[in-house]
């Protein structure tokens, strides 16, 4: 039996509408995680519709870490300013500003890695890096996640770290 209080808090941790939410926990017969599962992956599902829609709008989010020895630019885009001035969207900038100064990808995708670099390119491109902050997650996953939370296309078009006497 699905309660109010599971909705809402599968609403709560997902940004899911109340009826997405019912709907989830109904077929996943009660089980929040399944049910956070199936709305994970429907959101994924309508990002990719999404995926051709214009990005106009969005910020640059600046992150300045240890004493001001290392900082990150980067440009996070949406399709409205309504959506670019929402707690989800700005968190997910600082986010990823954050994994940009902590991590020092070589570039936005893996098809964009030089072929130098040791390692796999999946470990040297921003979106395919695995989030500083939850081992389990990636940054496409953080983007993909905001994508279902807003309605909107969402994409970094670029970023830029820079650290105190390097080149």
């Amino acid at each position: 039996m699905v309660t109010v209080d599971d909705v809402k808090r599968l609403r709560e941790e997902t940004g899911a509408g109340v009826m997405d939410a019912k709907r989830a926990l109904d077929e996943a017969g009660g089980d929040f995680n399944k049910a956070k599962e199936l709305l994970r992956e429907r959101g994924i599902a309508a990002a990719a519709k999404r995926a051709e829609r214009s990005t106009g709008q969005g910020v640059v989010e600046a992150y300045i870490h240890g004493g001001g020895r290392i900082g990150a630019l980067v440009e996070v885009n949406c399709e409205t300013d309504f959506v670019a001035r929402t707690d989800a969207f700005r968190t997910l900038a600082r986010d990823i500003a954050m994994q940009v100064a902590a991590m020092n990808p070589a570039a936005l995708t893996p098809e964009d890695v030089p072929g130098d670099l040791p390692g796999e390119a999946k470990d040297h491109a921003l979106l395919t890096q695995t989030f500083i902050k939850d081992g389990s997650r990636s940054i496409q996953d953080l983007v993909q996640d905001v994508i279902a939370q807003t309605g909107e296309n969402i994409r970094v078009a670029r970023f830029s770290r820079f650290e105190l006497g390097g080149a």
